[in-house]
């Protein structure tokens, strides 16, 4: 089994946090998003995953360190890490096709910003899994079209009357992607453009329409990352959801005077807190130091100094001197307000 995953984009919608490192990289619940949703999905397919390809953008934004951290990541799962890069951004087909020599075999294929909980078996009668999650607002996002034998027949990007409840969540398996692969190929040389890219989902029809049969697989919980609010709210459910399975959250080097930690929260290693209250649902990066502060249901990362604070749904990044008296706010890399 393979996995791929595209992640070349900028994360435009979580500025200011995505101008100095790339949207999956960002840590949540204290381990960076792609981190997370490949050790997730590994987990839930239950079996050996032999490669796993990422497909990343620029060099000079995402560079050699990300590169050695995507490695290490594919290493602890006992599989080959494979680079590539979509140095021009032409869509989500195009990306896919930047990995074509990893093109072959069962794979799954998921986008770097979103997480998932799920427990399940993976249909492999099927040609194709494209897991889907119950949405209240359906007309928000693109849905499957269900037959009567419960299989998919038609992709529906945010349709204008009720189709479905069912919202594709951007991780499909397929039992061979080389079928995918060449079908985005075709796409491709014959210039087929939506919303001036090259997309999955063309690619998905045509192995449609030639008979392959498509299921959905269906998740118990689907977070997104794609801006600050959501990101917080994310890193609050994975929290919990992360406490009730047991997990050691709060690092043995955590330094407390006249401190207090409402858990759940993530406190990573050598923080330093100081006539503060923390929590709950709050992850705190390395090496951070905070004073005289409240802080719950925020994102703090690594190396920041943050005193005299009231914070609430707050994302700060990294290297960051706070001190001041706002609460919801949100601070990118290296930034300085005193």
């Amino acid at each position: 089994m393979k996995i791929i995953v595209p992640m070349a984009g900028r994360g435009s919608r979580l500025r200011p946090h995505t101008l100095t490192i790339p949207k999956p990289l960002i840590p949540v619940a204290g381990k960076p998003i792609v981190h997370r949703l490949v050790s997730d999905i590994a987990k839930v397919l239950g079996e050996p995953i032999e490669e796993v390809a990422f497909i990343l953008g620029d060099p000079a934004f995402f560079g050699d360190d990300i590169v050695t951290s995507l490695e290490k990541l594919a290493h602890e799962l006992g599989a080959k890490a494979s680079i590539y890069r979509q140095l021009d951004p032409k869509g989500t087909g195009h990306a896919i096709m930047c990995a074509e020599p990893s093109l072959s075999g069962p794979a799954v294929i998921a986008y770097a910003d979103t997480l998932i909980r799920a427990d399940f078996n993976l249909d492999k009668g099927a040609d194709s899994v494209i897991w889907t999650k119950r949405v209240e607002n359906p007309e928000a996002y693109g849905v499957v079209n269900l037959n009567e034998q419960g299989q998919i027949k038609e992709l529906v990007e945010k349709p204008t009357e009720f189709v479905s409840d069912q919202a594709v969540i951007g991780i499909y398996y397929f039992k061979d992607v080389g079928v995918l692969r060449n079908e985005l190929q075709f796409v491709l040389e014959n210039n087929i453009i939506h919303g001036g890219e090259y997309q999955i989902n063309d690619g998905i029809k045509r192995m449609m329409a030639d008979g392959k049969v498509f299921v959905t697989g269906k998740v118990d919980e689907w977070m997104d990352c794609g801006n600050k609010k959501v990101t917080v709210e994310t890193n609050q459910r994975m929290l919990g959801f992360l406490e009730k399975d047991g997990e050691e959250l709060i690092a043995q080097s955590v330094k407390k005077e006249n401190a207090n930690i409402i858990e759940p929260c993530f406190i990573g290693e050598n923080v330093v807190l100081k006539n503060t209250t923390i929590g709950p649902y709050v992850s705190i990066g390395a090496d951070t130091v905070i004073e005289n502060s409240t802080v719950k249901n925020s994102l703090i990362q690594s190396n920041s100094v943050i005193k005299n604070a009231n914070l609430d749904n707050a994302m700060i990044g990294n290297h960051v001197r706070y001190d001041g008296n706002f609460e919801t706010i949100s601070i990118g890399d290296y930034s300085v307000l005193e």
